[in-house]
């Protein structure tokens, strides 16, 4: 008898049954609950007579704390359930008072009770905007609502600036980001997604087609799945970052076909950089082009790439006088090239699983948003970052081994992380500069600077010494157990995008004209560049650091010319 109940009292201490039965008797507890709440809602005593036992489920719902006084207002609603509703706020019927842990949560089941009602009694098969808490067009935001317009993901006509927001999206959020890149229209899509654009979709649907509740916003529409919510942008909220301008790129000698090489053109007298610059960016043109009184609107192309600058002085003549020269200036227009702005995951799961690795700090954000713009696939991470979501890393929701994006994130190092990988983009980066960017991002996040007082607390030093080391062994485990490797340096990539972005791409086994690698070149920084108050000429590397650093240098330099790569770059050799 013993041999038996000595062996159930074991099984009863595996952890797996514990969690079990734990789980168990908490989900049995709220039950409870809930069954207790409906028991003390309800009259005591005797039924009463008369219409209450003619009350439909809803009066009864109601009873228990699943009808609220908003579904009152509905005009379905009749005369006989509102006398119901009065006779069930009876005195008698008041729960009665309990400990204050057991109210908490009878409070919360209500709020899930009254969540299920709504559902219920919204019919399945009508327009969802007839519902009393169907979302409605925002009323407070300073745009027009245009209407709800099908969105085709494979030919988005709002292409331009891309973000989401998984919990604070809001109609005002997402007009300020498109006004502030001087679009016209801002189009919300399933309740956390925000496209902008200067022209209209082409398909419009029923009002009652956009029913998403925006996530920061309960009550106004943010579209729905394959549906957009598109406002007219007016004019920046007050307090958001101001309107983007033109910016000048260089002057540049004409190319020899100006009508094949500029699409579009505006001549007036007096026409001005603002002028220009608003005329090509209402056409959606990244490029305005003035040679005199004559715009051009135009993309970066092989035949006028802007890649061979001229003297200044060359255009800085009078307008009749530039007219007949054949040198042209050229700005930036707040609008982004939109002809690799399209993404989407795989169509087939990779035969191929690629990781883009590298030290923290050392670009990686960076490479996947121009790997991204170049094949046109997302990319995927070995972690999930929301605010990398937010900026349109749409890949960083998916599952990092589900094989549907281009290439995945990573910062492992050690066997067993890096075997589990076909191939690897190894992306390096200077270590003074990778450490200062990572101390940066834990301080300040993805685009903020570390105040002063971090870099003269004690936390720099111990920074500096915990991860100078992971740089070196980051580098040395990939090249001793990586099996196929493209190694990337983070500054040959600066300083000579399209031709080092063309190799990352062909490792990819992926095909990419050259105007979409330029397209990628024009668009290069996209939403990464660090905003806020840079620190004054810091120094933060003792003595100690660098002799500490720059033994990890000379190590990894050893390591890659062993292995048959050319040796880190000259700026990396001990300063």
């Amino acid at each position: 008898m013993a041999k038996p109940f000595f062996r159930l009292q074991k099984f009863l201490r595996r952890t797996q049954f514990l969690l079990f039965f734990l789980t168990a008797a908490y989900l049995m507890t709220g039950s409870l609950l809930l069954l207790q709440r409906a028991r003390v809602a309800l009259p005591q005593g005797p039924r009463a007579p008369g219409p209450l036992q003619a009350l439909p489920v809803a009066a009864v719902a109601l009873g228990v704390g699943l009808l609220d006084s908003r579904a009152l207002q509905d005009p379905r609603v009749s005369p006989e359930l509102l006398l119901g509703v009065d006779m069930l706020r009876s005195p008698l019927t008041r729960p009665r008072p309990g400990p204050r842990w057991l109210r908490s949560r009878n409070s919360e089941l209500r709020q899930l009770r009254r969540r299920w009602f709504h559902h219920f009694m919204s019919d399945p098969q009508g327009p969802p905007a007839l519902g009393p808490e169907a979302p409605r067009p925002a009323a407070h935001s300073r745009g027009t609502y245009v209407g709800c317009f099908s969105d085709d993901g494979q030919e988005r006509t709002l292409k331009g600036a891309v973000f989401y927001d998984l919990r604070k999206m809001t109609v005002s959020h997402c007009q300020d980001a498109c006004a502030e890149w001087s679009y016209v229209y801002a189009g919300l899509e399933a309740g956390a997604e925000c496209y902008c654009g200067n022209r209209l979709p082409a398909m419009r649907v029923g009002l009652e087609e956009c029913n998403h509740e925006c996530k920061g916003d309960k009550g106004s529409v943010c579209g729905a799945v394959g549906r957009l919510s598109v406002y007219h942008v007016e004019e920046l909220q007050p307090g958001s970052r101001k309107r983007r301008t033109a910016a000048y790129r260089g002057c540049f000698r004409l190319p020899e076909n100006i009508t094949h090489a500029f699409p579009d053109s505006l001549i007036q007298a007096n026409v001005t950089v603002e002028t220009c610059s608003g005329f090509c960016s209402q056409k959606e043109f990244p490029l305005a082009v003035l040679r005199g009184w004559e715009c051009y609107c135009a993309y970066p192309t092989p035949q006028f790439s802007l890649r061979d600058a001229v003297d200044s002085t060359l255009c800085g003549q009078d307008p009749e006088t530039q007219r007949l020269a054949e040198y042209c200036e050229v700005y930036q227009t707040p609008v982004q090239d939109t002809r690799c702005t399209d993404r989407r995951f795989l169509p087939t799961k990779s035969k191929v699983f690629v990781a883009l690795s590298s030290f923290p700090g050392a670009g990686n954000t960076w490479a996947r948003h121009l790997i991204e713009h170049a094949t046109g696939f997302y990319t995927g991470s070995y972690y999930f970052d929301g605010t990398l979501y937010n900026k349109g890393f749409k890949g960083e929701k998916d599952h990092w081994r589900s094989r549907r994006t281009i290439c995945v994130k990573t910062h492992e190092s050690g066997r067993r992380e890096i075997e589990m990988f076909d191939s690897a983009i190894l992306l390096i980066r200077n270590p003074y500069r990778s450490l200062v960017a990572e101390f940066n991002r834990k301080c300040a996040g993805h685009l903020g600077y570390a105040a002063d007082r971090n870099w003269k607390s004690k936390e720099w030093p111990d920074f500096v010494n915990s991860y100078a080391s992971w740089w070196s062994s980051h580098v040395l485990d990939w090249l001793k157990y990586g099996k196929r490797l493209l190694v990337v340096h983070y500054e040959e990539l600066r300083r000579s995008l399209v031709p080092t972005l063309r190799e990352m791409v062909t490792f990819l086994n992926v095909s990419v004209s050259e105007e979409r690698l330029l397209c990628v070149e024009n668009n290069k920084e996209g939403s990464f560049r660090r905003r806020g108050r840079r620190p004054h000429d810091l120094e933060p590397f003792t003595p100690e650091m660098k002799d500490l650093i720059n033994g990890y240098i000379r190590t990894v330099d050893k390591a890659l010319r062993d292995h048959n790569w050319a040796g880190l770059p000259r700026e990396y050799v001990p300063r």
